[in-house]
C-alpha cells in the first residue's frame, strides 16, 4: 500500500482560518491588530517567494505586515538599528529576519538584536533555552509545524525511535527537543554520520532536513515508517525547466513508508502557519 499523505497545505489553511477568527474576536479588546515585520535583504528569488507567501498569509488572517526590503549592500549597523526600532514599536508583535542574508552580514548578531518576546522564529537564545527546559515560549516555526502535523494525524511518538537527518539550529536541534518532550527516543544524524542508511533504517519516524535533493532512498527507510521531508530543493533539467523536490525520493519512499509529506505542500505551509501562530502568541502576551 502506498503511504498516506500528510497534507500540510490543507491543515495550514484550517489553522489559519481558526487563527483569523481568534484575531477578529480579540482585536476589539486590544484596540489593534497583530503586527509582523519580515525583514529581507537582497534579491534571493527563493526568499522573495517565501516573503510573499508570508505577507499574503498575514493579510488573509488579519495580521498587519510591516515588511522591510533592504538592498544587498546594506550595512550591519543600519539593519540592527531597524530591529531596535521595531523592538520598541508597540504595533509590531513579531520580527523575522529572512535567511540567508548576504555574506558580509553577521546573521547571528542580527538575530540576537531581536527582542526575545518578538522573536517569532524562535531562534533567540532565551527562547531556545526555554525550549530546552520545556517551558512555554516562542518555538522554531518549522519544527513546530512538524509536531502539529504529526498531532493532526494522531501519530504516536512515545517510545518510538525518531531519527533526524540534519542538525541545524533552525530545524534539527529544536525538533529533537520537541520530540524528546513527547517521549520519543531521538537520534540526530549528519554529514559525519557513519553508515547513514543503517541509522535511518531503524527509525519509526524519519525526518530529513539537510537540503540535499532526494538523499533518502527506499533502502534507507524502515517499512511502515513515518517520513517527514523538510527539504526544499529546486532542480533544473537540460531545457532549463525547474521543479521542486525534497530531501526524500518521494515516489520510491512512498512505497515503503506508512505516512509521508509531499514537497511542496507538506511542511512549507505548516511553517508559515506556525509563524502566524507565534505572532498571535506574542500579540496576546504584549502590553499594548
Amino acid at each position: 500500500m502506498p503511504a498516506q499523505i500528510l497534507d500540510g497545505k490543507t491543515l495550514a489553511k484550517k489553522l489559519q482560518a481558526k487563527l483569523s477568527q481568534e484575531i477578529s474576536h480579540v482585536q476589539s479588546q486590544k484596540g489593534r491588530p497583530p503586527g509582523l515585520a519580515v525583514l529581507m535583504v537582497g534579491d534571493n528569488p527563493a526568499s522573495a517567494v517565501y516573503v510573499r507567501n508570508k505577507e499574503r498569509s498575514c493579510t488573509n488572517t488579519g495580521i498587519v505586515s510591516y515588511g522591510r526590503h533592504f538592498p544587498q549592500e546594506i550595512e550591519q549597523a543600519v539593519l540592527e538599528k531597524t530591529i531596535i526600532e521595531l523592538n520598541q514599536d508597540p504595533n509590531v508583535d513579531g520580527i523575522l529576519l529572512q535567511l540567508p542574508v548576504p555574506s558580509h552580514l553577521n546573521a547571528v548578531e542580527i538575530l540576537y538584536k531581536i527582542a526575545p518576546q518578538k522573536d517569532v522564529d524562535g531562534l533567540h537564545p532565551v527562547n531556545l533555552g526555554k525550549l530546552s527546559r520545556g517551558e512555554e515560549g516562542l518555538r522554531s516555526c518549522t519544527p513546530l509545524g512538524v509536531m502539529e502535523l504529526l498531532q493532526e494525524y494522531n501519530i504516536e511518538l512515545a517510545g518510538k525511535q525518531a531519527v533526524i537527518v540534519g542538525r541545524s539550529i533552525l530545524v534539527g536541534k529544536p525538533l529533537a527537543l520537541m520530540l524528546l518532550e513527547k517521549n520519543a527516543t531521538v537520534t540526530i544524524a549528519h554529514s559525519h554520520t557513519s553508515n547513514l542508511a543503517e541509522v535511518t533504517a531503524r527509525a519509526d519516524l524519519l525526518i530529513a532536513a539537510v537540503g540535499k535533493p532526494e538523499l533518502i532512498t527506499p533502502n534507507m527507510v524502515k517499512p511502515g515508517a513515518v517520513v517527514i521531508d523538510v527539504g526544499i530543493n529546486r532542480l533544473e533539467n537540460e531545457l532549463g525547466e525547474s521543479r521542486l523536490v525534497g530531501d526524500v525520493d518521494f515516489l520510491g519512499v512512498s512505497q515503503v513508508a506508512s505516512f509521508i509529506t509531499p514537497v511542496p505542500g507538506g511542511i512549507g505551509p505548516m511553517t508559515v502557519a506556525m509563524l502566524l501562530r507565534n505572532t498571535f502568541f506574542s500579540y496576546m502576551h504584549s502590553q499594548g
